[in-house]
Protein backbone atom coordinates (compact mmCIF):
# COMPACT_ATOMS: atom_id res chain seq x y z
CA UNK A 1 0.00 0.00 0.00
CA UNK A 2 1.29 3.47 -0.85
CA UNK A 3 1.38 6.48 1.43
CA UNK A 4 2.20 10.19 1.38
CA UNK A 5 5.89 9.58 0.72
CA UNK A 6 5.06 7.71 -2.49
CA UNK A 7 3.64 10.89 -4.01
CA UNK A 8 6.70 12.90 -4.91
CA UNK A 9 6.65 16.54 -5.93
CA UNK A 10 8.17 15.47 -9.24
CA UNK A 11 5.23 13.18 -9.82
CA UNK A 12 2.75 16.01 -9.23
CA UNK A 13 4.66 18.47 -11.39
CA UNK A 14 4.69 16.13 -14.39
CA UNK A 15 0.92 15.86 -14.37
CA UNK A 16 -1.99 18.27 -14.55
CA UNK A 17 -3.82 18.59 -11.24
CA UNK A 18 -7.39 19.47 -10.34
CA UNK A 19 -9.09 20.05 -7.00
CA UNK A 20 -12.53 18.45 -6.78
CA UNK A 21 -14.80 20.01 -4.16
CA UNK A 22 -17.64 17.55 -3.76
CA UNK A 23 -21.09 18.67 -2.55
CA UNK A 24 -20.33 21.20 0.20
CA UNK A 25 -23.97 22.28 0.28
CA UNK A 26 -26.19 24.00 2.81
CA UNK A 27 -28.44 21.06 3.74
CA UNK A 28 -25.76 18.37 3.52
CA UNK A 29 -23.11 20.08 5.69
CA UNK A 30 -25.20 20.61 8.84
CA UNK A 31 -24.86 17.10 10.39
CA UNK A 32 -21.29 16.42 9.21
CA UNK A 33 -18.82 15.29 11.88
CA UNK A 34 -16.10 17.94 12.46
CA UNK A 35 -17.56 20.22 9.77
CA UNK A 36 -15.77 23.37 11.03
CA UNK A 37 -12.34 21.80 10.45
CA UNK A 38 -13.41 20.51 7.03
CA UNK A 39 -14.69 23.96 5.99
CA UNK A 40 -11.50 25.65 7.23
CA UNK A 41 -9.29 23.19 5.32
CA UNK A 42 -11.28 23.43 2.09
CA UNK A 43 -11.05 27.22 2.32
CA UNK A 44 -7.23 26.88 2.57
CA UNK A 45 -7.20 24.56 -0.45
CA UNK A 46 -9.31 26.94 -2.54
CA UNK A 47 -7.11 29.91 -1.65
CA UNK A 48 -3.90 28.00 -2.43
CA UNK A 49 -5.24 26.57 -5.68
CA UNK A 50 -6.30 30.02 -6.85
CA UNK A 51 -2.88 31.50 -6.04
CA UNK A 52 -1.11 28.62 -7.81
CA UNK A 53 -3.55 28.83 -10.73
CA UNK A 54 -4.55 25.18 -10.52
CA UNK A 55 -7.86 23.76 -11.80
CA UNK A 56 -10.88 23.75 -9.47
CA UNK A 57 -14.12 21.83 -10.01
CA UNK A 58 -17.16 22.09 -7.74
CA UNK A 59 -20.06 19.65 -7.72
CA UNK A 60 -23.52 20.07 -6.26
CA UNK A 61 -25.81 17.12 -5.59
CA UNK A 62 -29.42 17.94 -6.49
CA UNK A 63 -29.06 21.67 -5.63
CA UNK A 64 -32.80 22.35 -5.95
CA UNK A 65 -33.43 20.18 -2.88
CA UNK A 66 -30.09 20.34 -1.05
CA UNK A 67 -29.07 23.94 -1.69
CA UNK A 68 -26.00 25.36 -3.36
CA UNK A 69 -22.36 25.36 -2.26
CA UNK A 70 -22.03 27.26 1.02
CA UNK A 71 -20.97 30.87 0.35
CA UNK A 72 -17.59 30.76 2.13
CA UNK A 73 -16.49 27.85 -0.07
CA UNK A 74 -17.33 29.26 -3.47
CA UNK A 75 -14.09 29.89 -5.36
CA UNK A 76 -13.68 33.50 -6.52
CA UNK A 77 -12.94 32.75 -10.17
CA UNK A 78 -11.61 30.19 -12.62
CA UNK A 79 -13.63 27.17 -11.57
CA UNK A 80 -16.28 24.95 -13.12
CA UNK A 81 -19.45 23.87 -11.34
CA UNK A 82 -21.35 20.69 -12.14
CA UNK A 83 -24.85 19.98 -10.88
CA UNK A 84 -25.62 16.29 -10.61
CA UNK A 85 -28.15 13.70 -9.61
CA UNK A 86 -25.65 10.82 -9.91
CA UNK A 87 -23.66 10.25 -6.73
CA UNK A 88 -20.47 9.91 -8.78
CA UNK A 89 -19.16 13.06 -10.45
CA UNK A 90 -17.13 10.73 -12.71
CA UNK A 91 -20.35 9.59 -14.39
CA UNK A 92 -20.98 13.10 -15.79
CA UNK A 93 -19.83 13.20 -19.44
CA UNK A 94 -19.37 16.98 -19.47
CA UNK A 95 -17.03 16.72 -16.47
CA UNK A 96 -14.99 13.91 -18.06
CA UNK A 97 -14.72 15.89 -21.31
CA UNK A 98 -13.40 18.92 -19.41
CA UNK A 99 -10.75 16.76 -17.68
CA UNK A 100 -9.71 15.31 -21.04
CA UNK A 101 -9.62 18.73 -22.75
CA UNK A 102 -7.39 20.15 -19.99
CA UNK A 103 -5.24 16.97 -19.94
CA UNK A 104 -5.90 16.56 -16.20
CA UNK A 105 -4.47 13.34 -14.77
CA UNK A 106 -4.41 13.95 -10.98
CA UNK A 107 -7.57 14.53 -8.97
CA UNK A 108 -7.23 15.97 -5.45
CA UNK A 109 -10.53 15.26 -3.73
CA UNK A 110 -12.25 16.95 -0.79
CA UNK A 111 -15.84 17.52 0.32
CA UNK A 112 -18.72 15.46 1.67
CA UNK A 113 -19.83 12.76 2.22
CA UNK A 114 -16.77 10.54 2.19
CA UNK A 115 -18.68 7.27 2.03
CA UNK A 116 -21.22 8.30 -0.63
CA UNK A 117 -20.45 10.83 -3.38
CA UNK A 118 -16.71 11.02 -2.71
CA UNK A 119 -16.23 7.27 -2.60
CA UNK A 120 -18.28 6.65 -5.76
CA UNK A 121 -16.47 9.49 -7.61
CA UNK A 122 -13.07 8.18 -6.50
CA UNK A 123 -13.73 4.53 -7.40
CA UNK A 124 -15.07 5.52 -10.83
CA UNK A 125 -12.13 7.91 -11.40
CA UNK A 126 -9.58 5.23 -10.50
CA UNK A 127 -11.30 2.86 -12.91
CA UNK A 128 -10.95 5.50 -15.65
CA UNK A 129 -7.19 5.75 -15.03
CA UNK A 130 -6.92 8.95 -12.99
CA UNK A 131 -4.53 9.25 -10.07
CA UNK A 132 -6.62 10.20 -7.05
CA UNK A 133 -5.38 11.91 -3.91
CA UNK A 134 -7.73 12.03 -0.92
CA UNK A 135 -7.34 15.10 1.28
CA UNK A 136 -8.47 13.30 4.41
CA UNK A 137 -8.79 16.30 6.74
CA UNK A 138 -10.88 18.19 4.15
CA UNK A 139 -13.62 15.58 3.78
CA UNK A 140 -16.13 13.96 6.06
CA UNK A 141 -19.36 12.11 6.71
CA UNK A 142 -22.12 12.34 9.27
CA UNK A 143 -20.38 9.76 11.37
CA UNK A 144 -16.71 9.06 11.76
CA UNK A 145 -16.92 5.30 11.08
CA UNK A 146 -18.36 5.83 7.59
CA UNK A 147 -15.57 8.34 6.85
CA UNK A 148 -12.79 6.03 8.10
CA UNK A 149 -14.05 2.90 6.34
CA UNK A 150 -14.51 4.80 3.06
CA UNK A 151 -10.92 6.12 3.28
CA UNK A 152 -9.68 2.54 3.75
CA UNK A 153 -11.71 1.24 0.82
CA UNK A 154 -10.52 4.01 -1.51
CA UNK A 155 -6.85 3.59 -0.56
CA UNK A 156 -7.11 -0.18 -0.98
CA UNK A 157 -8.50 0.53 -4.46
CA UNK A 158 -5.47 2.66 -5.38
CA UNK A 159 -6.10 6.20 -4.12
CA UNK A 160 -3.43 8.02 -2.11
CA UNK A 161 -4.19 9.73 1.18
CA UNK A 162 -2.77 13.02 2.42
CA UNK A 163 -3.65 16.18 4.36
CA UNK A 164 -4.44 19.77 3.44
CA UNK A 165 -1.11 21.20 4.52
CA UNK A 166 0.90 18.42 2.90
CA UNK A 167 -0.75 18.77 -0.52
CA UNK A 168 -0.52 22.57 -0.52
CA UNK A 169 3.23 22.50 0.15
CA UNK A 170 3.66 19.70 -2.37
CA UNK A 171 1.97 21.76 -5.09
CA UNK A 172 4.01 24.85 -4.13
CA UNK A 173 7.23 22.75 -4.39
CA UNK A 174 9.73 25.36 -3.13
CA UNK A 175 10.09 28.29 -0.73
CA UNK A 176 11.78 30.14 -3.63
CA UNK A 177 8.50 30.36 -5.49
CA UNK A 178 7.15 33.93 -5.64
CA UNK A 179 3.76 32.78 -4.26
CA UNK A 180 5.32 31.03 -1.25
CA UNK A 181 4.70 33.87 1.22
CA UNK A 182 1.00 33.91 0.31
CA UNK A 183 0.87 30.11 0.58
CA UNK A 184 2.57 30.18 4.00
CA UNK A 185 0.05 32.77 5.20
CA UNK A 186 -2.82 30.50 4.12
CA UNK A 187 -1.37 27.57 6.07
CA UNK A 188 -0.81 29.67 9.19
CA UNK A 189 -4.31 31.21 9.13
Amino acid sequence: MMNDQDISSDKLSLKVNALLIIDIQEKIIRPIFDKDTIIKNIKKLINAYQILEENIFVSEQNPLKLGVTIPELRPIAGFRKFEKMEFSLAKIEEFLKELKDKKITNLMVCGIETHICIQQTVLDSLEKGFEVILISDAMGSRNRADHEIALQRMTQSGAFITTTESIIFELCKTADRKEFKEIRNIILS
